[in-house]
């Protein structure tokens, strides 16, 4: 897809899609173009002031005062080419990084709004690069790019203008050597524009496979497969070492190109200028004049390359950006939304079908005709075979995915009829892959959680520790201040999960998903967790995903899913004594896991009643 945009867009349409951005800085965009014009203009005056003072002063009888006055004009030129350099500077630079902050933002927002569906397609080390090289890229063209390429080709029309109106015979050898370079300046435009692409699109995995090492170093470390991991990255940091080369190589060549052959008709030129000049037909002030703009001409010339280079590299970041920010958002709202100021929490799955995107059409559909209904306040488990579709359903109530046929409502309205913010107001989740962030224990809990009557946001965060069991969150070196480290990879997997459940708990939803959240924890804690949550959410519907057999048993009743259908629904009691594929399923429930961390605890509250015991 990226490859097909990326060939289809010509540079004028991917340029063309900046200019909403660009509209707000346009006076001070155009006042920077002007005074960066100016500036090439003051400095193609200069020669001229040098053809007037050798045409008039520099012979037997001049006057030496034209000489003073020559050079108080050339200062005068020199100061005032500085000043429009600085000017340029300050008219562009702040205007551009407040359009790349704005694209930023907007970038992220969008983000933020596309569905489980998009991110699950995308690397995270792309959308890194896009966020962060690629605007970085654009913001450069902007404030330099695209105003110097505009003044670049201006300032070498208008120095071949003055160059013909010194001599046309040279103008037309300087003129000749141009052609060539317009020639493989096209050929130079494709295939550093492939490169290019190729550049940042490897840029964006090596990223990629940067973030999964660090998420990862722990299973690396553990598997000692730190050589295997290094040996697969330098593969990848050596083909855009390749691709890189390839690049430098295709701008050396055309920076060859555009130097070598303005030399050489220089050099031409200097020929016939000395014999045009010895014949009377050029006046020494004139031929000196005229090397002197076609210096001041060179290094615009000179300037073309990497300006044409960093032009294609921004046609590339902008249509990489536009990938992104072209993907639809499928979670949409409803043109007219429902509103419920009170929620009870029936939750009822009707005939729902579900299947990924990306799967064949030939392939059963994943969840092929659910009915399932939720009473409020009711604990519902979930079971069924590894890879049935469990978590699938779940992920379908708070609309990280939408159904693909059939409905689910909640209190009668369909989930679709509300808008995505409001639902997930009333639906909270905890995942058993929990993600924590690079924030404090406190802003981890607190980062769904309503305002509750009654209650500071201290006292449900304490609320929300306790029920989920997370009171080792007070003796961390902060307390509940304690920064977690990205991803909360300074917890254990029972704490991270402890974390993530009160995270869910302190939101007090009206419905309560729960992907095996207390897979990471003892029996005893877990007992505890479940029976605090019976007490503090007794309203409060809660789908679990169970895998093993003491979450089922503390469930009001047991779902089965089987083949994409719930094939029984009943109490632990009646489906274990009557259902043969529910007694299989079961059987195969994993043994109790242990959360070290949390037998540790148990083991010093023990020793701690002991001490106390014996003190008394």
């Amino acid at each position: 897809m990226a490859d097909t945009y990326s060939s289809q867009s010509t540079l004028f349409s991917s340029i063309a899609r900046l200019v909403p951005h660009l509209r707000p800085i346009l006076p001070r965009l155009f006042l920077g173009l002007v005074s960066a014009l100016a500036a090439s203009l003051v400095a193609l005056a200069i020669p001229q002031v040098y053809r007037v003072l050798i045409n008039s002063a520099l012979h037997p009888g001049g006057a030496a005062s034209s000489v003073w006055i020559a050079a108080v004009v050339v200062l005068v030129l020199g100061l005032l080419e500085a000043t429009f350099v600085v000017l340029r500077r300050q008219f562009v630079i702040v205007p551009a990084t407040t359009v790349e902050t704005g694209m930023r933002t907007s970038f992220y927002r969008h983000l933020q709004q596309l569905s489980v569906a998009f991110h699950d397609r995308w690397g995270s080390g792309q959308l890194l690069s896009r966020a962060m090289s690629d605007l970085n890229f654009m913001r450069r063209w902007m404030a330099f790019g695209a105003i110097m390429m505009v003044v670049t080709t201006l300032t070498v029309t208008i120095g071949v203008i003055l160059m013909f109106s010194m001599s046309w015979q040279l103008g037309l050898i300087f003129l000749g050597a141009a052609v060539p370079i317009v020639i493989f300046g096209f050929r130079f435009r494709r295939t550093y524009g492939q490169v290019s692409r190729k550049s940042q699109d490897q840029a964006g995995d090596l990223a990629t496979a940067v973030e999964e090492s660090v998420h990862g170093i722990r299973v690396l470390k553990a598997f000692g497969r730190g050589r295997e991991a290094l040996d697969a990255f330098a593969e990848q940091a050596a083909e855009l070492q390749e691709t890189e080369i390839h690049k430098a190589k295709s701008l050396a060549v055309f920076s060859l190109v555009v130097t070598l052959l303005p030399e050489l008709a220089l050099g031409s030129g200097l020929v016939v200028g000395i014999l045009l000049a010895t014949q009377g037909e050029l006046s020494v002030g004139s031929l000196v004049a005229f090397f002197a703009t076609a210096a001041v001409v060179a290094g615009p010339v000179e300037a073309m390359g990497p300006l044409m280079a960093m032009t294609l590299a921004a046609k590339t970041a902008i249509d990489r950006h536009y990938e992104v920010m072209d993907a639809q958002n499928t979670i949409t709202d409803p043109e007219e939304p429902v509103h419920l100021d009170k929620v009870r929490g029936d939750l009822v799955f009707k005939d729902v079908h579900f299947r990924y995107p990306d799967t064949e059409e030939r392939a059963a559909d994943m969840l092929d005709g659910v009915d399932l209904a939720l009473r409020a306040g009711e604990t519902m488990a979930l079971v069924g075979v590894t890879g049935c579709g469990k978590s699938t359903l779940l992920q379908l109530v708070p609309r990280l995915y939408d159904v693909t046929g059939g409905s689910i409502t909640l209190d009668g309205v369909d989930l679709r009829d509300f808008t995505v913010h409001e639902l997930r107001t009333h639906v909270a989740v905890a995942f058993e892959d929990t993600t924590l962030f690079s924030n404090s224990v406190r802003e981890n809990v607190l980062l769904g959680a309503a305002e509750h009557p009654g209650l500071t946001p201290d006292e449900v965060l304490d609320q929300a520790l306790e029920v989920a069991q997370a009171g080792f969150a007070h003796t961390l070196p902060d307390g509940v201040d304690t920064l977690i480290g990205e991803e909360g990879l300074s917890l254990s997997g029972g704490q991270r999960q402890r974390i993530a459940l009160a995270r869910a708990i302190a939101a007090r939803p009206a419905v309560l998903v729960l992907d095996d959240p207390l897979s990471a924890l003892d029996v005893n804690t877990e007992e505890r967790v479940e029976a605090r949550l019976r007490s503090v959410l007794s309203e409060t519907t809660t789908l679990i995903v169970a895998h093993r057999p003491s979450t089922v048993a503390m469930a009001d009743r047991v779902a089965l899913l089987q083949d994409g259908r719930i094939t029984a629904v009943g109490t632990h009691a009646e489906l274990l004594a009557g259902n043969h594929h529910y007694r299989y399923v079961l059987a195969s429930l994993s043994e109790e896991p242990k959360d070290l961390d949390t037998d540790l605890d148990d083991e010093l509250d023990e020793l701690d009643d002991d001490a106390r015991e014996v003190r008394a």
